[in-house]
Order: structure tokens, then sequence, then C-alpha cells
């Protein structure tokens, strides 16, 4: 009777969360397309297949392979020391822990439950023998034993947070100075907030005591720090009903006491329409974003690659789940985005995953795209309740201009190298070592470290044949928007066109 009336409580809950976004939102001319009950309820899903999987399309260089499913709509993930995944069942409840894959198979080895019956766990995070987790009104805690697959007594509440109204999720982690970070979005689409919220906190692990750590932060879900700046970067989504293509989501570098405009300005500090002229946005300097996303994409997560157990071309790069939009006339988002840092501090941003809507289709909805301890990347799908694998294969890289080709079984390792830009000058004519555009072109392969890239050994391409696949202005436009592993050479449009034409010329 009492498990009756439970989901009968949380049914009448559901019901009123979509009546009230009905009456607030439909009533406006929204235009709602897309997963909208998934949005608003969680309701509906599929079960990843093969035809899933095969309507994927990824980065070169990388497979894809369901690693666990059947899990309810999982969204955060954090890797215990000993290689298992734990996994937040936003919706559910619960926290899971997701055992790794010790016989190879490819699929984890089971799937056991740590916690149930918590306020809508979602952000989780491990510190000291402590599992970390953030409900909608509280930060709590309890022992984990990671050897023992394991928690230990009952969770305690560290600190409370605000709750209700809308954006109900908290996301958590533990930062470098061992405090622990947490996202709180607003009660509202555009609103004046009366409570912390809109905001990223620091909460003291020892004391509970949370103080807003920076503000005018719609709904940052994901953030991260970057390795080696340790720059924290957050991923913002913008608010609603200003039409298909504004604001943009975004990506903020977070500083303390930062302030990023919501909800008075938008985007690159455009004002909004209702509360741009509010008296409480008098003297306030928002912050512009670092990068705008598209509109409505839903950025849920960003996770940066460790350098030193990066793919290649992912070095100085980040991860970023687009959860998809259910509220524009054209889907957009459903995809996993890599952003990549140049040395200038430029974010270029590449197709990761792709395929998770086709012509108005969902089969997935990306949350969060964890890089894990094998070097492969997780990426949890709270549509589909499955986790995928994303692992480096550079034998999925095909002939393209980045990679190492497919070779056939037993030919051992390619034989020639890229030779060093002298000696492939060496090779070229007396009118062609002459050629400016040639010279400078192997200055810049030279300067820009191209060789340690495309050498046996390494993983990335031998250049042999290029001269014969591409023409120069192909080979130019490729150099501008390479794929997703080769971080973009830091030239002009006539140094792409001077490379290109030395690597036509020396690499016939």
């Amino acid at each position: 009777m009492r498990k009756a009336l439970k989901a009968l409580a949380g049914t009448a809950a559901v019901l009123g969360v979509v009546l009230a976004l009905a009456l607030g939102y439909l009533s406006t001319r929204v235009t709602v397309r897309g997963p909208v009950l998934h949005a608003i309820a969680g309701i509906g899903g599929v079960q990843p297949t093969s035809a899933h999987l095969a309507g994927l399309r990824l980065a070169p260089g990388f497979r894809a392979s369901v690693y666990a499913d059947s899990l309810g709509p999982a969204r955060v993930m954090r890797f215990t020391s000993t290689g298992d995944l734990l996994v937040s069942i936003t919706r559910g409840g619960k926290i899971l822990l997701v055992e790794r894959d010790a016989d190879g198979d490819g699929h984890a080895d089971g799937v056991r439950t740590l916690l149930a019956g918590l306020d809508r766990p979602h952000g989780i995070d491990l510190a000291d023998g402590w599992l970390y987790f953030a409900e909608t009104g509280a930060v709590r805690r309890v022992r984990f034993d990671a050897a023992a697959r394991a928690v230990a007594g009952v969770p305690h509440t560290v600190a409370t947070l605000a709750s209700g109204g809308m954006h109900y999720t908290r996301t958590l982690r533990v930062g470098p100075d061992r405090a622990l970070y947490v996202s709180a979005g607003s009660s509202c689409n555009v609103c004046i907030e009366t409570t912390a919220r809109a905001a990223l906190l620091r909460v003291d692990r020892a004391t509970g005591l949370a103080a807003p750590y920076a503000g005018g932060l719609r709904n940052t879900v994901g953030f991260d720090w970057q390795p080696g700046t340790g720059a924290l970067y957050g991923v913002d989504n913008g608010r609603d009903l200003l039409g298909d293509d504004f604001p943009p989501d975004e990506l903020n570098r977070i500083v303390a006491g930062g302030f990023y405009g919501w909800p008075f300005w938008h985007g690159d500090n455009v004002p909004d329409p209702e509360f741009g002229t509010h008296p409480a946005a008098a003297g306030r300097t928002p912050i512009p974003p670092a990068y705008a996303f598209g509109a409505h994409v839903a950025a849920l997560s960003i996770n940066f690659f460790d350098p030193g157990h990066a793919p290649p071309g992912f070095e100085r790069a980040a991860l970023v789940g687009q959860h998809g939009s259910w509220n524009r006339s054209v889907l957009s988002g459903y995809r996993v985005s890599s952003l990549h840092w140049a040395a200038d501090g430029t974010i270029t941003e590449r197709d990761f995953v792709v395929g998770f809507e086709q012509a108005g289709k969902v089969t997935g909805r990306p949350v969060d795209a964890l890089p894990g301890p094998d070097d492969a990347v997780y990426v949890s799908d709270d549509y589909a309740g499955a986790i995928y694998r994303i692992a480096w294969d550079p034998a999925t890289a095909g002939p393209g201009p980045v990679f190492v080709p497919p070779r056939a079984p037993g030919l051992g390792p390619v034989a020639s190298a890229a030779p060093t830009p002298t000696a492939a000058l060496g090779r070229l004519g007396p009118q062609q070592r002459a050629d400016a555009a040639l010279a400078r072109g192997a200055a810049l392969f030279d300067q820009l470290g191209c060789a340690s890239c495309h050498r046996v050994g390494a993983a990335g391409m031998v250049l042999t044949g290029l001269g014969a696949r591409y023409s120069g202005g192909e080979l130019a436009t490729l150099l501008a928007a390479p794929p997703a592993s080769m971080p973009a050479p830091a030239t002009d449009d006539a140094g792409r066109a001077a490379l290109a034409a030395y690597l036509r010329a020396a690499y016939p």
C-alpha cells in the first residue's frame, strides 16, 4: 500500500510539473519539438541496438560499443580508484556502481546499487574515503570502500541547498583546493532569485559552510578544471522563449566573484528584453562567454582530457555532452563535441559523437562524456539508459589526412617515416625550392611541430600520397577545419595555403 501511494504521489508530481510548464511555457508560443515528455518528466527512451550504434558518427580513429545498458536514466559518472564507474540515476533516486570490464569482453562485468531512495541525486565525487553526492536540497556523504565496492554506514548531510522550482539537479565536484564546488541552477526561466541559486557554490568539507563562488549562471550543470592552467570552465544553459537561435548556451571561464549576466544579459552581454533594464542590473559588469554553443543544445557536461593520456590531437581538449533541444523548430544538440584550445587561447569546437538524432528521430540524449583510466571515453545516455565506450582505434580512421591508414593483419608497421622538412625539401626541384610559398610552408611544418605526430611510432598518419589525394584548395580547407583529433594549425589563410602547397609537393 505504501509503495502504491508513493507511486501515485510521484505520478501526481510529474503531472504537476507538466501542467506547470504547459501553463508557463506552451501558452507563450514557444516551439515544442523533440522528446518534450522526456525533457520534462523523464518519460520515453529506447534501448540501444546495433542499428543505434551504426547510426552514430564518430571522430576519425574512434569506435563505439555499449558498455552497460538497462541502467535507467544515467547522468553523472565518476571512476573509482579500482576502475569501476559510479553513475547517478537522478530520476530513479539511485547511485549505481558499474563494475569494470575485468574479463576484457568490452562490457561492464556487472551493476550493483550502492544507494537508493535518494532525492534526485546528480553530482557525485570521491575524496578521502568518502562518496559525496548532491541531492536537490543537500550535499551528503557516506563512507565508500572502492576495493569492496560498498558503502558503509548511512549518509549524512554536509550542507543544505536551496530547492524548489525549475532546475533541480545539483552538480558536485571536489576542487583542486579540496573544497566542494556545487552548481545550483535557477528556480525559473528568468527572474530575480532570492536564494543562493543560478550560482556556483563553494562548500567547506569540514564545516559545511556554503558560500557563493560565482553568480549569474542560469544553469551551469557541468564544470571542470583545465589541466596545466587550473582554469575553471563551466557550460551554462541559456534561457527559453527568445526564439530558435537565441540565446546561445555558453562556455564560461569561471572566476571567484565573477558575474556572468543572467537574468539581465545573455550570450555576448545582450540585454534581456524584460530584465535588461531592471534596477538590479545597474552597475554590474557581466563577464562574456569564453565560447558560445548553439542555442538550446543543452550542454550538460564538460570534462578535460589528461594531456598525458589523451588521443592524438586531444591533449588540449575537453568533451561536452549536448543533451539536445526540445523547444526549437529544428532539433539541435544530441551529440558530444570536443573543444580544442590553441596556444593563443582560441577555442574551436568539433564533432566527437553525432547521430543521436537523425531527421527528427531521437535515439539518445548524451549527458556526461568522461575520459576513463583506460584512455577510452565513456558517455552516459539518460534516454537509452546506457553507457557507451568510445575507444581510440587508429585502424578505424580510414585513409584520411590525419591518421594511420588501416592495414591488413600481419603486414606489420608502416615502413616509411615522414621526413624532416629539410630532407623533404631536398627532394624538390630548384623551381619548387625557390617558391616562397613552399619555403614558408616548410618553415610552418617545422615550427608547428607537425612531424611529432607524423612519424613512425606516433599515432598520426604517414603523409605519403597527400598530393595525389588532395588539391591545394582542398588541403587548405581541411587545415582550416581539421578532423577532431588534429589541432588546427595556428596560422592565417595564407599560411594554410603555403602549408598545403608544401605538403602536396613534399608528399606527392
